[in-house]
């Protein structure tokens, strides 16, 4: 395996990619009539659901005085500022200023808060955060998790990670750092460490690991195994959404992870899961959700650790194979870039489908 010294992380570092939907919030974590605050790719944001179940995104600051919205109350249909009273309803129009007098030249109507296309599914509040070419015609779907048979049960968990969205998604992708970080009596340990060949092919936005066996040193699924043959799928796409599917028989599982920047040095991991195997097992969600929590407090725990050294913005050095994918991932992100502002199709840094070797 030869090993080299890669400079891509460092050049293509930055921003994240906007003119996509990103999760906000837990639809649970907003009710009918109410609002709540959340900061998305560092900007503020104010989402409130109306009593119908439609839901909005507004700029959460006052164009008054630069109040925050969402320090004042909301009843189903306005937000009203805490420091002047000032009212917005949830396509941000302003429809009330509590100090005009009556004949005053100055319409409120004129006057608005930035809105941001907002939707409902999986789960989550999705919000779409346009680029510098402003909201398209037509916005693209929400990303759905895939799910291939009813019924079936479901759940969230998130955990926050002290890093850049670029330092997240890779973490995200790396295929190796597995028996180091999530060692377990029940998963895998350094002991189970093997050689592994997976074949990856480009797809639009992205690329996939095709179907192939899962991991025999872990537990689970050997569990999942004893229906049949079984097959994983894993999937990356722009601009950061990791899927991965596992089938045995008519049994499956269906994940979906994202790496949603909140600041430049803060992100969120949101999981979210379906399945359709042993649903009559009591406490079986139960379960599910405790496996889950141990891997994202884990990659949360490295992820803390890790941003002791980067606080140095050390140079990145990906080898191959088992870095890969990050490379991918940066030159991906660049070709993006370079094809929304130049117009054309996206340079896919993968033209055709390509084996890779590593040991984890």
């Amino acid at each position: 395996m030869t090993h080299q010294i890669d400079s891509s992380a460092k050049q293509n570092a930055g921003a994240p990619l906007t003119g996509f939907w990103y999760p906000a919030l837990l639809t649970s974590d907003v009710p009918g009539g109410t609002m709540k605050a959340q900061m998305l790719l560092g900007m503020p944001l104010v989402i409130c659901r109306d009593k119908q179940g439609g839901v909005a995104a507004l700029r959460d600051i006052c164009p008054h005085r630069a109040m925050p919205l969402s320090f004042g109350c909301f009843d189903g249909q306005r937000i009203e500022c805490s420091y002047h009273g000032w009212q917005f309803d949830m396509t941000g129009t302003c429809r009330h200023i509590p100090a005009l007098v009556e004949g005053s030249p100055l319409n409120p109507e004129k006057i608005g808060v930035t809105t941001y296309p907002c939707r409902d599914q999986d789960g989550y509040i999705w919000v779409y955060i346009a680029d510098s070419q402003g909201i398209p015609k037509t916005i693209p779907d929400v990303p759905r998790l895939p799910v291939l048979s009813e019924p079936f049960s479901r759940l969230h968990i998130s955990t926050t990670l002290k890093c850049t969205i670029d330092n997240g998604i890779v973490g995200l992708m790396d295929p190796a750092h597995g028996p180091f970080v999530h060692q377990s009596v029940w998963w895998r340990s350094r002991d189970s460490i093997h050689e592994k060949a997976k074949t990856f092919e480009p797809i639009p936005n992205g690329f996939r690991m095709k179907a192939h066996a899962p991991s025999r040193n872990s537990g689970p699924y050997k569990l999942l195994g004893l229906s049949g043959p079984m097959t994983t799928t894993i999937d990356f796409i722009l601009p950061n959404l990791r899927l991965e599917l596992v089938q045995a028989g008519r049994w499956w599982i269906s994940t979906r992870a994202t790496v949603t920047p909140i600041s430049p040095e803060e992100c969120r991991i949101d999981f979210c899961a379906a399945w359709n195997f042993l649903r009559w097992l009591p406490f079986s969600k139960t379960l599910f959700r405790v496996f889950a929590r141990t891997f994202l407090n884990q990659d949360s725990r490295v992820m803390e650790q890790q941003s002791v050294g980067l606080k140095h913005s050390p140079p990145m050095m990906l080898i191959d194979d088992a870095d890969t994918p990050a490379k991918w991932y940066f030159k991906l992100k660049a070709a993006y870039l370079t094809a929304r502002q130049h117009g054309g199709p996206l340079d896919h840094p993968l033209k055709e489908p390509v084996t890779l070797r590593w040991r984890s």
